[in-house]
């Protein structure tokens, strides 16, 4: 940007506080006008400096305030633009009169930035003999000096500012010899002074006895490493001479507790290091790393040592980057030295340890030492492989958790290599996996599993063989390697699946054929599962083989077939295979990258892939011929693995081949097209059992070739369709003819061959229209979506041809058919809107004399608006939902006078008495009210909002609750006095309470903010629509589960809201007598989000036994008096003779007497409480409490519910 736009800026300012700076540049420019001078930003220069010291004064500091911030605020935009002479010339003057505005704890953050912005400019145009110039109060070393003390201001801004002047001042070296600034020494020196003060400091306040958040706190010492990482950043890594202090230094500070500053001291040494990444700067590299080597800490420091091994880590691989080789003669001692802190009692120690060597296998071995070794080479990765198999003794068991992923990554580095280097890891990490008393079989399983993908699974079978042929009681069996196998087998030799497993895979079955029919065992059932396994292996040994060519002939691909034909069982990983053979080499050839990267990727070049996939194109057509059988045997939901395979060998297929199988398939398809149906259509229950007819599965290898075919056979692929859309008998054929058009969009030849047959597709479509089938819409409005997109500007007559088809399709059942007939709606508009010409003489039930008519989006919303006038509610209701989604889409593109009309006309519809226009035209109303200008819609308020009441009265079909979300719309984009002016008097009320909700909303969320509960952390509440349509059309601030009472609530309910929205309490609703069983299903039943009532069991009313002189017994059994329990009155109840005048009380019923049980029984038939049944045989049942219940829990309260005393 120029001075003058800078300057332009500022003549017309925005802010308050930018006024005083637009008078001071007015009167600047006047005086220059005055005097005759040219606004040069010499001239600028000079008048400002003038201005300078008149508000400020070296002796007086700032004189006056507002007028030295707008002078040095203007002077810092001019400096840029400056002479360097002139500058250095006024330098000293300059200096002297910002000096106070820099040192002063007073002066306002604005006159600060500026200042330190006019200095930056000073101190860049600065020359060598004024840097080495001894320091003085006007020197450049004194100047940034003090530019790195204010870079430690508490004020944020001030310290960016500060921080960023410095970094653009060492960037910008004055001409010389020298790689560092010549002010980089004393930048550095001042910043580690800093730091080492804030270090003091600390140290200081810690003795005083600071708490743990103190502790925590620490912005002193984070300001500085600030201000060290800025020096370290500008000047290319750290000055030389001072690399030792501050690796001392910032190590000192690792100590701290404060995960924060440990991360500001790992991205300084990651600073210093990228600094010296480069050619020029990575001289100073080999020092730092050995100063940050000298600092070693102790053995045991688990404060220290793991930022101290993650900093020595980074500095290796920055080193490795600059001199590979230098760097890889070093990486054994380094690993030696590292791998003896895998024995502290330390978990941090052990994790940090273990995370550098693998840095050290993973970056600081040269690609060179693996794909052109030397002896030299070999001798150094031959130590490594030594060093990393001592890792597995007895001395390290404590860290093989850690062991183990240094072993995976040194499988990694090493690759093919690895054998013959670390066959001995494999061993030892096969016997301990073979262990049955070991443990962490998981991370042996990673090891193994990488040195099978680095040395191939010959070599690691070669060590750990599987001993399952011919099992030997000193020789382990080692099945437990196939799931590894499995897992990581790439980039090997094919010929080796079949020397070692093909014959054990008939071994194994042959067993199987061998063992009686009538039932399996277990052991016959084991060896099914290692045949499963074992030909599980086989999709890994087809990923991108070394020896395709050799390994893959003619008999293993008769194998294949077979196995294909006959097991089952096998077809998903055979299928796997094959894919695999073809895809793997595709992938490689689409990889951009270097000849050694491709080699070390997959140990061959592009030009052996595409021999690879010319190979096997050789075999493309017979294999296709055997999925294609394999495909017709298989029942639907087993089949899209083989759909897969074979897409996979069409596209290698070549284009003679693609014709032959074409045409045998349409001449197949046609036959069994033209055979009549023998059987019936089995049902839908019976579907997943039973095949389909041979027609649907021709149709579907049709489309599965249809991408691959050429041009030429597209009209014989039409022809085959139009045959096939006219039948209603077969929908499901329908279906599948429909998904033709989608899939041959996706070719590489769809642009072409769909513009040259769109008259052709239009005609097919528009003939078959009366004879779609329901599960056919959604595929055909696909279809159509195909033949609009390619639509030639003059045959546009074929959207309205069929618009009216896509109009009622928003109204489906089924959402995905609604969901593409809203984008074939929008891609119309969108068509339409680039313009063409429509022939309405062409359009179905028109008159031939019609006159062409210009395409325009105002047509098309003027011809799906016909169906407004349409003759059912149906047909009404869906032009209203299809003229919604569109003026929501096309809202920015029609003219205000178009959008008017139809909301007038929407507005009418309002009035209907059918229920589905209404709700159609209640969304038509949201979408207007969300969507259009304000200053559309507030007018029409006066008309909209009574009509919209009218409706606020009607419960069904949520018509109220619709309302009530298009009214909280309205009054949050309108204003609630905008909506209650226009609401009739009766409905008043039912605003009020949409206003009361919102309000009684806002407080609560007010009430949450003032207890402290902060929602930040909380996840955020996923849309709940697929598009910002659905969301206007659906979505609400409230929603349909609240009361339609327009807000009142019962007493208390806003306390029982409020509580369970603050807290979500649920409770608990447990059984005295049994405790809650959370296992069982009905658990749930006992679950409640009101607080129970406390349960109180109710004391049984049977006496408690006494003796003849009154007293209670304690203890017996009430079956010692069986015999006095008799039904007359005189008996002995409870072990006393009941007086003939007694008060005790006659049993009750259920008290557990014979007596009880029969007056239970009569009161359960004819008492107050039984069952009655009223009007229309209904049954009533009373509810009504007794009060002589009350009155003997109150007089029985203190007796035991067992009635023994206790």
């Amino acid at each position: 940007m120029s001075l003058t736009e800078k300057l332009d800026k500022i003549r017309s300012p925005k802010l308050q506080n930018q006024r005083e700076t637009a008078i001071v540049l007015s009167a600047v420019e006047d005086t220059l006008k005055d005097q005759k001078y040219d606004n040069t930003p010499t001239a600028y220069f000079a008048a400002l400096l003038a201005l300078l010291s008149q508000s400020i004064s070296p002796s007086n500091g700032v004189i006056n305030k507002e007028l030295a911030t707008s002078v040095v605020y203007l002077l810092d935009i001019v400096t840029s633009y400056v002479p360097a002479a002139l500058l250095r010339s006024k330098f000293s003057q300059i200096l002297s009169c910002l000096a106070p505005a820099l040192n002063t704890q007073d002066v306002e953050a604005p006159l600060v930035r500026s200042s330190i912005g006019c200095l930056e400019s000073l101190l860049i145009v600065q020359d060598n003999t004024a840097w080495d110039a001894p320091p003085s109060k006007s020197s450049p070393r004194t100047a940034i000096t003090g530019l790195l003390l204010v870079s430690v201001d508490h004020k944020p801004k001030v310290r960016k500012r500060s921080q960023d002047a410095i970094a653009n001042v060492l960037k910008k070296l004055p001409p010389s010899p020298s790689l560092d600034h010549p002010a980089a020494d004393v930048c550095a020196e001042t910043a580690l002074g800093i730091l080492r003060e804030s270090v003091i400091i600390r140290k200081m306040e810690k003795k005083r006895g600071r708490d743990a958040k103190q502790e925590n706190y620490q912005p002193g010492i984070m300001h500085a490493l600030q201000v060290v990482k800025t020096v370290a950043s500008a000047s290319g890594g750290w000055p030389s001479r001072k690399i030792e202090a501050i690796c001392t230094v910032l190590m000192e500070v690792a100590k701290s507790s404060n995960e924060h500053l440990i991360m500001a001291v790992f991205d300084i040494f990651e600073m210093i290091f990228k600094g010296m990444a480069d050619e020029f700067s990575s001289s100073k590299l080999p020092r730092l790393l050995e100063a940050v080597s000298e600092l070693r800490p102790s053995q045991n420091d688990s404060q220290l040592l793991p930022p101290w091994i993650a900093i020595l880590s980074r500095g290796y691989d920055v080193l490795a980057q600059v001199a590979p080789e230098d760097t890889f003669q070093k990486i054994p001692d380094l690993f030696d030295m590292v791998a003896g802190f895998l024995v502290s009692s330390s978990h941090e120690i052990r994790v940090s340890a273990s995370e550098c060597l693998i840095s050290f296998l993973a970056n600081c071995i040269p690609y060179s030492a693996i794909l052109e070794p030397t002896g030299f080479h070999g001798k150094t990765l031959e130590r490594l492989a030594h060093s990393a198999t001592d890792l597995l003794s007895i001395k390290y068991q404590a860290a093989w958790l850690e062991i183990f992923s240094v072993e995976a990554a040194l499988f990694d580095a090493l690759r093919w290599t690895s054998d013959p280097l670390a066959k001995d890891i494999v061993k030892v990490a096969g016997d301990l996996r073979g262990n049955n008393s070991f443990m962490d079989k998981k991370g042996v399983d990673v090891v193994l599993g990488k040195a099978i993908k680095a040395m191939g699974p010959k070599a690691v079978l070669e060590i750990l063989p599987l001993n399952l042929a011919k099992p030997k009681p000193d020789q382990p069996g080692r099945a437990w390697l196939l799931p590894i196998l499995r897992e990581h087998v790439i980039n090997t030799n094919l010929a080796h699946f079949r020397t070692e497993f093909v014959p054990l895979s008939e071994l194994m079955f042959q067993k199987v054929l061998d063992s009686d029919n009538t039932e399996k065992t277990l052991e016959v059932k084991i060896f099914e599962t290692l045949v499963q396994q074992i030909w599980a292996l086989l999709p890994g040994y087809c990923d991108l083989p070394v020896d395709l060519i050799s390994a893959f002939d003619q008999g293993f691909a008769e194998l294949v077939s077979n196995l294909l034909y006959r097991q089952t069982d096998l077809r998903p990983d055979l299928c796997k295979a094959l894919q695999a053979l073809v895809e793997s080499h595709q992938k490689f050839l689409a990889v951009e990258a270097s000849e050694k990267d491709l080699h070390l990727r997959g140990r061959m070049t592009k030009i052996d892939a595409q021999k690879n996939i010319d190979y096997m194109a050789s075999f493309a057509g017979n294999l296709l011929a055997v999925l294609f059988n394999v495909y017709s045997q298989t029942l639907p939901q087993y089949r899209g693995y083989i759909l897969q395979c074979i897409n996979a060998y069409l596209s290698i297929t070549s284009e003679k081949e693609l014709l032959e199988t074409f045409d045998r398939v349409k001449t197949m398809f046609e036959s069994a097209l033209a055979e009549p149906t023998s059987q019936p259509r089995p049902e839908k229950q019976l579907s997943n059992t039973v095949m389909p007819p041979t027609t649907h599965t021709l149709m579907d290898l049709i489309i599965t070739l249809s991408v691959y075919l050429p041009l030429p056979t597209y009209p014989a692929l039409f022809t085959l369709t139009s045959h096939i859309l006219p039948q209603t008998q077969e929908p499901q054929l329908q279906k599948k003819a429909y998904k033709l058009l989608p899939r041959l969009a996706t070719s590489s030849n769809a642009a072409s061959a769909l513009h040259d047959h769109n008259s052709n597709l239009q005609t097919l479509l528009l003939s078959s229209t009366s004879t779609v089938s329901v599960p056919a819409r959604r595929d055909r409005l696909a279809a159509l979506s195909i033949v609009v997109e390619y639509l030639p500007p003059n045959d546009m007559y074929f959207i309205p041809s069929v618009l009216s088809e896509v109009v009622i399709a928003v109204k489906e059942v089924n959402e995905k058919a609604r969901a593409a007939a809203f984008d074939l709606l929008v891609l119309m508009g969108n068509r339409m809107k680039a313009g063409g010409t429509i022939q309405q003489s062409k359009i179905p039930h028109m008159n031939p004399d019609d006159p062409v008519v210009e395409a325009s989006l105002e047509e098309f919303l003027t011809m799906v608006s016909a169906g407004l006038v349409g003759s059912t509610p149906h047909m009404v209701s869906a032009s209203i939902t299809a003229v919604t989604r569109i003026l929501y889409e096309f809202r920015a593109e029609l003219s205000k006078s178009v959008i008017e009309e139809t909301v007038s006309t929407m507005d009418l519809f309002l009035t209907s008495n059918n229920r589905e226009i209404v709700r159609s035209c209640l969304g038509f109303t949201k979408v207007a009210i969300i969507s259009l200008p304000e200053e559309l819609m507030r007018p029409r308020l006066v008309d909209l909002i009574p009509r919209l009441m009218t409706w606020s009265r009607e419960h069904k079909a949520h018509f109220r609750s619709k309302v009530k979300h298009i009214l909280e719309r309205a009054i949050r984009r309108f204003g609630y006095e905008a909506v209650e002016k226009h609401c009739p008097e009766d409905d008043r009320k039912f605003v009020n309470s949409i206003r009361k909700s919102k309000e009684r909303k806002k407080r609560k969320k007010d009430a949450v903010t003032a207890d402290g509960e902060d929602e930040v952390g909380q996840p955020k509440r996923k849309g709940r629509f697929e598009s910002e349509y659905d969301e206007a059309i659906y979505g609400s601030e409230s929603s349909d589960s609240e009361s339609e009472d327009g807000g009142e609530r019962r007493k208390g309910g806003d306390n029982r809201t409020r509580q369970r929205d603050k807290g979500g309490n649920t409770y608990i609703v447990e059984d005295a007598d049994e405790p809650l069983d959370l296992l069982d299903r009905k658990a749930l039943g006992n679950i409640s989000t009101s607080k129970p009532i406390p349960f109180t069991r109710v004391p049984g009313k049977q006496k408690a036994r006494t003796n003849e002189d009154g007293k209670l017994i304690l203890g017996g059994n009430d079956d010692d008096d069986d015999d006095a329990m008799l039904i007359d009155n005189d008996v002995h109840v409870n072990g006393n003779k009941k007086p003939k005048n007694s008060s005790a009380k006659e049993p009750e019923p259920g008290e557990g007497t014979l007596e009880g049980g029969i007056n239970a029984y009569i009161d359960a038939i004819r008492g107050r409480d039984a069952v009655q049944r009223g009007r229309g045989g209904r049954l009533k049942f009373s509810n009504k409490r007794d009060r002589g219940d009350k009155m003997d829990v109150d007089n029985n309260n203190n007796h035991d519910d067992d009635g023994d005393g206790d």
